[in-house]
């Protein structure tokens, strides 16, 4: 499985050390082997000592105990707290928006791209400890709240949203989450890398999330604030090892609530932290504590410290016969789609090129009676050609992207940089959907190149930003910190308009220079007759039936995809994601050229379109299985989140239509060319 996971969530970290794999050079002698002088050389090198090396973000950090410190080992230990959210609103806030306990001194490590768009923001707090040093109830500061001060019931009011809407708090230690593990059905242990504000029992007594965990939330209509937390440090000690002091490899927490009616003489123990929900008189305290302990444990290694988070993932040992059901028949369809085209193939094109007589030819029917009108060029060519320059640039960035992930490259430690990284590549892959929308637009015959490369350039990524645009202007008014900042939206645009529309025009530039792709029949000048078509061999049944395949390759793991962008689960198998989108390539490519061939046969010529829209229709059944997931699997509630999660959503389904139909009409595009190149046509 590979080692990282979607940006704004936090997978292991892996560290890559150095290895030398020569092996030395042998000389044959005297009926015996024996090294030569390079081998000397080598394996004077290979018994060197070996330093490990690290990628960016992933290096470990030693702590030692108060008075130890060196440059190389510190004593203090910083919790660092990120954006809160819900598994029932799209809208994360920031740790700032709710009246918590604030940092004196606010710390904000430096955000790059893929965490600001996806909303993260990193924040400093006041929780700080001292490494093996146990603190036992130990107080971070008191809010106080009267409901006859507007400012004052509003921030109580804002917290009691939180809680009823199940918002989560997500803290830092040392690049790692602090999680909250309890026992699920089965005997088996969860791990979440978040935990509540608070939680609600109902008017008719019904405890709601958290309120679960404790019999003695169990009054009516009333909200129970987790002030007080309880976290566990778990350290790898360097006794005996090449580096000094511990590191950390797990923080767990219990969040509890307590009453603390005597600020000065803390216990942690007691009734619960009680607000009552329509009382708009009782003026309420509540105090903010921790304790935390250290222990130290041999066995967890610092590089595989995220382990115990993943595999206590609820579906981790579900899907992987899913998965593999999923690929045996999609690889087992793949074989009969190959092996019947093949098998057909051969033999219309041995029939063909086996006619003599005038007399014989005009007597067959099938895919060779097209061949004048098979190349004719499409209608909407303009649209076409630049639907398949956005979708080239989109397959090669996803392929890179996804193949990087793979390696481990774009480490989770370091948060947000599989978005930066498919941003960042989508805007220098500008060449290349330049090049391809202006040399098919070319062999169109199209002769209006500025309208063409302004429109390649403009037309899909201005869709997107209007959307986002949109979106981010409903975050704004909710106050989310998923707001893109104005600075970075500026930057945004200067990218696209100073980088990725340029070299959009250096594609065009030279895709016009070319010469068309030639074709090997010559088109005639009137155009064939189409007879009447079958039901099945008509445009939109066809269209229709080419996305079923394709779909169900990846349904599976679309699953998993939109559970970690919405559920705030995990994702970190990108090997099994990369095999899938391979699998997703092969699927496209085999399904539009069958149902191509079927329509050639059916002696129906107009395929450019049909191409692009047999795989392309895969992204409606995505839209539609969207919709599915936000009815059936989500608890949205309220109009913004709502919009949101289409706004998104609709964003992602015209991607993956640019990226499925560019398959399927590149494929059909080959497959038309080698079949017309391969008959004899007088």
């Amino acid at each position: 499985r590979g080692a990282a996971a979607p940006s704004h969530k936090a997978p292991r970290s892996r560290s890559v050390r150095s290895r030398s794999m020569s092996a030395p050079s042998l000389q044959r002698g005297r009926g015996r082997l024996r090294p030569g002088p390079p081998a000397l050389l080598l394996l004077t090198l290979l018994l060197q000592p070996a330093r490990p090396f690290y990628l960016p973000g992933l290096a470990p950090v030693s702590f030692c105990q108060s008075g130890q410190e060196t440059e190389s080992c510190k004593s203090n230990i910083e919790v660092f707290v990120n954006r809160l959210d819900s598994v029932e609103s799209v809208l994360p806030y920031e740790y700032d928006a709710f009246d918590f306990c604030q940092n004196e001194t606010e710390k904000r490590p430096s955000e790059n791209l893929g965490q600001v768009l996806f909303g993260e923001r990193i924040e400093s707090s006041p929780y700080k400890f001292t490494f093996n040093k146990p603190e036992t109830c130990k107080s971070i500061c008191v809010k106080s709240y009267n409901p006859k001060e507007k400012l004052s019931a509003d921030k109580l009011s804002f917290i009691k949203k939180g809680i009823l809407l199940n918002y989560q708090h997500h803290w830092i230690i040392d690049n790692m989450p602090v999680t909250w593990c309890y026992d699920v059905e089965d005997g088996q242990k969860f791990c979440n890398p978040g935990f509540p504000i608070g939680c609600f029992v109902t008017q008719d007594g019904r405890p709601k999330d958290a309120c679960v965990i404790n019999s003695e939330f169990n009054k009516k209509n009333m909200y129970y604030v987790f002030n007080h937390v309880d976290i566990v440090i778990t350290y790898h000690s360097g006794k005996n090892k090449d580096w000094e002091g511990a590191r950390l490899v797990a923080a767990k927490l219990v969040p509890k609530s307590y009453n603390h009616a005597d600020v000065t003489h803390l216990n942690c123990e007691g009734p619960p932290m009680e607000i009552p929900a329509d009382d708009k008189e009782k003026k309420t305290n509540i105090v903010y504590t921790y304790s935390v302990t250290f222990q130290e444990d041999e066995k967890i290694k610092w590089a595989s410290r995220w382990d115990y988070i993943l595999e206590s993932m609820p579906h981790t040992n579900i899907q992987w016969f899913s998965i593999m059901n999923s690929l045996v028949i999609v690889l087992f369809l793949s074989g009969m789609v190959a092996m019947i085209m093949l098998r057909t193939l051969h033999k219309d094109i041995a029939r063909y090129n086996q006619i003599d007589s005038v007399e014989d030819a005009q007597e067959e029917f099938g895919w060779k009676l097209v061949h004048g009108d098979v190349f004719r060029p499409p209608r909407k060519g303009m649209l076409l050609s630049v639907f398949l320059g956005q979708g080239t640039q989109i397959f090669i960035m996803m392929f890179i992207t996804l193949f990087l992930a793979c390696l481990g490259f774009l480490s989770p430690a370091n948060r947000g940089a599989l978005m930066t990284c498919a941003v960042v590549l989508w805007v220098l892959l500008g060449t290349p959907a330049g090049y391809v929308s202006a040399r098919m637009y070319k062999t169109f015959g199209g002769e209006k190149w500025k309208t063409n490369v302004l429109l390649t350039s403009f037309l899909c990524p201005g869709i997107v930003f209007v959307d986002f645009f949109i979106t981010n202007l409903i975050l704004w008014v909710e106050g989310s910190s998923a707001a893109i900042p104005f600075g970075t939206l500026v930057a945004i645009l200067a990218m696209w308009f100073g980088i990725s529309v340029p070299l959009t025009f250096v594609g065009a530039y030279f895709g016009f220079k070319k010469r068309p792709i030639d074709h090997p029949v010559r088109t005639n000048q009137i155009p064939r007759q189409i007879p009447e078509q079958s039901f099945f061999t008509k445009p939109l049944p066809g269209i229709v039936m080419g996305g079923i395949l394709p779909f169900g390759c990846i349904f599976i793991q679309l699953f998993f995809i939109l559970n970690s962008i919405w559920s705030h689960q995990m994702y970190y198998m990108f090997g099994f994601l990369f095999l899938v989108f391979i699998i997703l390539l092969i699927t496209c490519s085999e399904a539009t050229i069958l149902l191509c061939y079927f329509h050639l046969c059916a002696e129906d010529y107009h395929w450019w379109w049909r191409s692009f829209l047999t795989s392309g229709f895969t992204a409606v059944y995505f839209f539609v299985y969207a919709v599915h997931y936000f009815f059936s699997k989500l608890q949205i509630s309220g109009s913004a989140s709502t919009i949101l999660y289409f706004g998104y959503t609709l964003i992602m389904v015209l991607i993956f239509f640019l990226f499925t139909g560019t398959i399927g009409f590149f494929a059909c595009f080959w497959f038309v060319n080698k079949i017309y190149s391969v008959v004899k046509v007088d």
